[in-house]
């Protein structure tokens, strides 16, 4: 790509126009400004690296997500040994807050870790998150209240969330369009599965030998040399919106209201509904995302969520189905810990040894559902994830207390592996071909949102139901029972709500000269996200 081409950064792919040599009036690298006060992002000449460079950052940009998602999962896998270590009960509303902490806020900053990448820098921003998560996870070792080692996983989560957007950015931007990028993207998504294996594994074999710090401090060590050897072999990189703006305050208020919304609900379990604290977060959480809905249609230039994107078709109905599949994934994996570890007295090793089939049929999710795409319309591969999970769930709610691996838990997580794949690129899908094309990194952005901040609301939601069936019947096991009952009713609900009421919307524009799309050429001042980038 030559200096002087400008790329579209808002569709699924590049599309590249041939400027003349001069530059615009006001120009910087980066963006220039033209004289109705638009920003054009133009195309930075990527620098020239050599191949097996270009690899090696291939296999750390995907090993930094692989990274970030271990870091997930051994909240989840280890939580219920942390709890007790810290000496939390292992009841609904407390041990889980182990595995709900660093999803929610990884979900509900990754919304704007995109802009920023684009505003500073991906290798900035990246690298930035890569620091904080070193940092948080190193702070974990440290903490010996239940409170404050959530607190520090929740700020780890921070660090994920930066990571994320960012790395698919850099995969685009560091790789020329061609094989090798489709390969790295491929690989990317199938890091996720990958890493979420390899958390439950990293935690039951450290537990194995000693306490449940090490997992942290360890975790740190290796991220700290896989992060550090890519800010070494990364170029330097350029912003693609450079002097862009950022709509900080419809973050704060957006990223503040789904964080007290979440606790609202993860703490309810233990604290009541009829608690004033928890009637009081909750008021709260509702009236800081109404504030932040005000500033967003009325004041926010450029706002981060553009609210007209809600009234296009399919779309509401269609982050309904994404939220409750999600929800139902998150409550599946908790519960399936808990099954295993407290009512079959499993090790965290052997369970992680029972997650090995969600590690092998996840990472070939990834490539079946790549596979299906121009085969079946977006709405059945997203029905077929969600009743995957649905399936899941009914499984492990009706097995018996002590069974067999064979019977249940292993069609389960079979069933289990499919659901978060399936349901991410078909939400994808869907959400972009439903809104604009200046829209659609915001939509995309969104369903990121949706897959990790489902799995800390599911939690939430499932604890509560936990907690009333155990006040009326005392069992234990049947508080499990409702819960994943729970989870397969909202994955049943989505498999129906998509069925009704979900469409791929036909996109019938041809090329970039649409009427429709007259604004995609020049983009205004801050609208542009890593996610648009990534998607090149």
């Amino acid at each position: 790509m030559s200096p002087t081409e400008t790329v579209n950064i808002h569709g699924p792919q590049a599309s590249h126009q041939t400027q003349p040599p001069s530059p615009p009036e006001v120009g910087e690298r980066g963006g220039s400004v033209h004289a109705g006060g638009q920003r054009t992002a133009h195309a930075i000449s990527p620098t020239v690296i050599g191949t097996n460079r270009r690899l090696l950052i291939i296999v750390l940009i995907v090993s930094s997500n692989i990274v970030q998602m271990i870091s997930n999962m051994v909240g989840i896998a280890a939580g219920l040994e942390i709890s007790k270590a810290l000496q939390v009960p292992v009841g609904p509303g407390q041990a889980n807050w182990a595995a709900a902490s660093y999803p929610l806020t990884q979900g509900t900053f990754v919304l704007m870790s995109g802009r920023l990448g684009t505003v500073y820098g991906h290798r900035h921003v990246l690298i930035t998150g890569a620091v904080w998560l070193v940092v948080w996870t190193f702070a974990n070792t440290f903490f010996t209240s239940f409170v404050g080692f959530n607190v520090a996983r929740a700020l780890s989560g921070i660090g994920g969330a930066l990571i994320m957007p960012n790395a698919v950015a850099l995969i685009s931007t560091t790789i020329p369009p061609g094989k090798m990028r489709n390969i790295a993207l491929g690989f990317f998504g199938a890091s996720g599965p990958i890493g979420s294996y390899l958390g439950a594994l990293w935690a039951g074999v450290v537990l194995e030998f000693v306490n449940w710090k090490w997992i942290f401090f360890s975790l740190a060590i290796f991220a700290l040399f896989v992060f550090g050897l890519l800010g070494y072999l990364l170029p330097s990189d350029h912003p693609i919106d450079k002097g862009g703006k950022i709509d900080w305050i419809g973050a704060a208020l957006g990223a503040g209201g789904l964080i007290l919304f979440s606790i609202a609900w993860n703490q309810a379990p233990a604290s009541g509904w009829q608690s004033p604290f928890e009637i009081t977060i909750l008021l709260v959480s509702i009236l800081v995302l109404a504030l932040f809905v005000v500033w967003e249609r009325k004041f926010a230039r450029p706002p981060i969520m553009p609210l007209d994107i809600w009234t296009t078709p399919s779309f509401v109905v269609l982050v309904l189905v994404a939220l409750l599949s999600f929800m139902s994934n998150g409550i599946f994996l908790w519960y399936m810990v808990a099954w295993l570890q407290i009512l079959r007295s499993k090790s965290i090793l052997e369970f992680a040894v029972e997650w090995t089939p969600f590690g092998i049929f996840a990472t070939l999710g990834t490539f079946v559902a790549a596979w299906l795409i121009p085969r079946l319309a977006a709405q059945w591969i997203l029905a077929s994830g969600s009743a995957a999970i649905a399936i899941a769930n009914i499984l492990l709610a009706t097995m018996p207390v002590k069974q067999t691996y064979w019977a249940q838990v292993f069609p389960a997580t079979i069933f289990m592996a499919f659901c978060p794949d399936f349901v991410y690129v078909a939400a994808q899908i869907i959400a972009c071909n439903s809104v604009r094309r200046n829209q659609q990194g915001v939509a995309a952005s969104l369903v990121g949102t949706l897959n990790l901040y489902g799995t800390s609301l599911g939690l939430g939601f499932a604890g509560t139901i936990e907690t009333e069936v155990n006040k009326r019947r005392a069992s234990q096991v049947l508080g499990f029972r409702a819960a994943l009952s729970f989870g397969a009713g909202i994955a049943l609900l989505a498999v129906a709500l998509d069925a009704i009421f979900v469409r791929v919307v036909k996109d019938e524009r041809e090329g970039w000269g649409d009427p429709a799309d007259e604004e995609y050429d020049t983009v205004p001042q801050g609208s542009s996200t890593g996610t648009e980038l990534g998607r090149m």
